[in-house]
Order: structure tokens, then sequence, then C-alpha cells
């Protein structure tokens, strides 16, 4: 079985830990909804986020048996597609107590929600790893790289942002340090952020214009930052409470797996607060813990680009992994009210099927660039050195 997991195995044991622990809070967290809103058993979401999981870690095991250098077409054709499933979903119209939302489409075979713009993250993230590479070999005009770069990035981060602002500054951010480390030059990224704040700018003089076009949106940014700043009261601040509660009562070793009392009074104990709940059952010791894995995730990517051929490779392996380990700090922030409330999910953890989907399809390039990796004995003797090779072996 090893033998079929190519890459990085640390990688392969941390993503299974994650996997096989999320079955604990989530089997726990279901009972809110069947009880409290009465869907399902909490078998049957067992179950469904097993099999979520294991299309997931099949998902990983296929892509990472791709040489990592074809995403680099993919990316490019996917861009299109990316962009017109955003302008399908935006256009929508879905709205959440009066705001707008229109994140999802739904997958008419098989009755599954689809998050476009969880996947329109890792497609982007690929075709900026795949320009940024040629600024090694390349001199690049920011004319030309506005065009060829800049444009699409815009486009989709402004198609993202009218339904999830934490989403589209999340994947903004993730594209202008990508571009730093790939020594994109800095007077051109002082402008692309410049252009950035005018655009979000006039997007919100729109919005404010014309409030038929994006309803409620501006109004709920603003709400949740000043109560996250005042602590007055609000749905917001009602789930934050709640998950204070559930990590206060936690203590040191918690309540024990499956004894969350919080977990019925959170609306998102299963996906947004499930560490919260975790905290709760599992006390400091099980928080701290989950933290450590998600810092080893992040060392191990770090190592994996380190060690990567390409700067293809390099870069993909920090576009794709850097993002999955700040949507993970930004939800555990959110549950301690460190960060306001974004809806961002537990990466491996938290319920729902796309988001999961995405990571494993992320996940999977990562593999796919760990297992091309070749030690520097046998770069030296594909470079036809053997003389070389021979004197350095101890």
């Amino acid at each position: 079985m090893l033998e079929l997991l190519k890459g990085d195995k640390v990688l392969w044991g941390i993503l299974a830990l994650l996997a096989i622990f999320s079955f604990l809070p989530i089997f726990s967290s279901s009972t809110n909804l069947v009880y409290v809103v009465g869907k399902g058993t909490p078998w049957g979401y067992f179950f469904k986020h097993f099999i979520i999981l294991a299309v997931g870690f099949l998902l990983m095991f296929s892509i990472h048996k791709i040489p990592y250098d074809y995403f680099k077409g993919i990316s490019i054709l996917m861009i299109p597609v990316v962009i017109l499933l955003l302008i399908y979903t935006l256009s929508q119209g879905t709205l959440i107590s009066g705001a707008n939302a229109s994140r999802w489409i739904k997958i008419p075979i098989i009755g599954v929600s689809f998050q476009t713009s969880t996947f329109a993250s890792v497609v982007l993230m690929v075709y900026s790893a795949r320009y940024l590479s040629k600024l090694k070999t390349e001199k690049l005009s920011f004319k030309s790289s506005f065009l060829q770069f800049w444009f699409p990035v815009f486009i989709i981060v402004l198609l993202i942002l009218p339904s999830n602002l934490s989403t589209a500054i999340l994947l903004f951010s993730m594209v202008l340090m990508l571009a730093y480390l790939a020594c994109y030059p800095i007077k051109y990224l002082v402008s692309v952020i410049i252009f950035g704040l005018i655009s979000l700018f006039i997007f919100i003089v729109v919005a404010k214009t014309f409030p038929e076009i994006f309803p409620n949106r501006i109004d709920t940014w603003v709400n949740r930052i000043e109560n996250f700043k005042t602590g007055e009261s609000s749905d917001g601040n009602y789930q934050l409470s709640r998950a204070k509660t559930a990590i206060i009562s936690g203590k040191i070793f918690g309540l024990g797996a499956g004894k969350s009392r919080m977990k019925n009074f959170l609306p998102q104990s299963s996906s947004d607060f499930i560490y919260a709940i975790i905290v709760e059952e599992f006390g400091l010791v099980g928080g701290i813990a989950l933290i450590l894995l998600y810092l080893l995730l992040l060392y191990r990517i770090v190592v994996i680009s380190y060690k990567a051929n390409s700067s293809f490779g390099k870069l993909t392996v920090i576009g794709l992994g850097i993002p999955i380990i700040t949507q993970a700090f930004v939800n555990i922030g959110v549950a301690l009210e460190v960060l306001p409330v974004t809806g961002q999910n537990l990466p491996m953890i938290s319920s729902g099927g796309t988001s999961a989907w995405v990571t494993c399809i992320a996940m999977g390039i990562i593999l796919s660039v760990s297992s091309n990796v070749k030690s520097n004995y046998d770069l030296r003797v594909e470079n036809n050195n053997p003389l070389k090779v021979l004197s350095e072996i101890p």
C-alpha cells in the first residue's frame, strides 16, 4: 500500500490523521442538525462525511500520479471555465438574511452543492505559479504582465467579492505573496495594490448606490466589523459567545468525545465553529494538538517547496499550501474571537463536500510535486558527471 503512495509520506500521514480525527467532532456536532434543525440522523451525517472524504482521497490519489508540469496547461484552460462558473453563481441572486450569498451552484445529477470560489482559488494559484515561474528566465513589462496575469486575477477576485469578502481578500493576498516570493518588482506590486484598493472602493460605492444589485452586502461587512470591535449583540456575537462558552467548558482535558453541550446552541457547530466543539470535547490539550498538526503540515509544505526541482513546482506548493494553513488559522481565530466572523471552514475537519474535495485536489498537486523531487545524487547522474558523483560517495 505504501508503495502506491508516492511523494512525501509524512504529508500523507498528516492528512490521514486529520481525516480520521474529523469523524469524532462531525458525528458529535451532527446532533445539532438532527435535533435542532430536524434533518437526517447522526449516522447519516457520519456516512455522508465518510463518502466525501473517500471521494476526496480518491481524487488526491489520482491527481498525485499526474506529473505536475501538466497542470500548467490545465490551469490555462480552466481560467475561462472558472470565470463562467463564477458569473453563473453570482447571477443566481441567493439571499441569506437578506444579504447576497451566491456562493454555491447545485449539481443536478448528484444533488450536491458546489462552492465555485474554492475551486477558482486552486485554479488561480496554479495559473499564478505558472506565470510567475517565467520571471526567472524572461524579463516582463508591467503592461504585458497586467494583461496576461493581473487582469484574470482581478476578474476572478471581483467575481468572488460580492458574496464572500474573506475568500476574496485571502485569495488576493495569496497571489500578492506568491508574486513577492517570485521576485516580481516591488514598484509594480505597489501599483497592483493601489489598483486593487481603488477597485474595492468603486465596488463599495456602486453597491451603496444601487443596493438592489448586491442586497445588504456592504452592511453585513460593516456590521460584522463593528460588532467585533464593540461586542454588541448580533447573530455573529451570539455564535461567538456560545463558542467561548464551549472553549471555557473544555478546560484542560475536555468533556470527552461526543459530550459537548454547546453543539446544540451553535448554528454552525459542524463547520465554521467546529474548533470550539473540539476544544470543548478534547480540552486545551486537543486544541493545541490540532494547531501543532497544522503547523507540522506547514513545515512539510515548506520542505517540499524547498526540495522542488523547478520554480513552477516551488511556487505551486507555496501557492496551494499556504492558503490552506491560513484558512485553518482564520477559522481557529474566529472561534477564539481573535478575528471577526468570516465563514471559513477548518480544512479536512469541517463538514462540507466541495471544501474537502478542493483541499484534497490541492494536496494531490502538492504530492505530485513531492513525488517528482529528485535527490542531488540523481540529478548529478542525469547530468552525466559520474566522476563527481563517485568522489562524493562516502
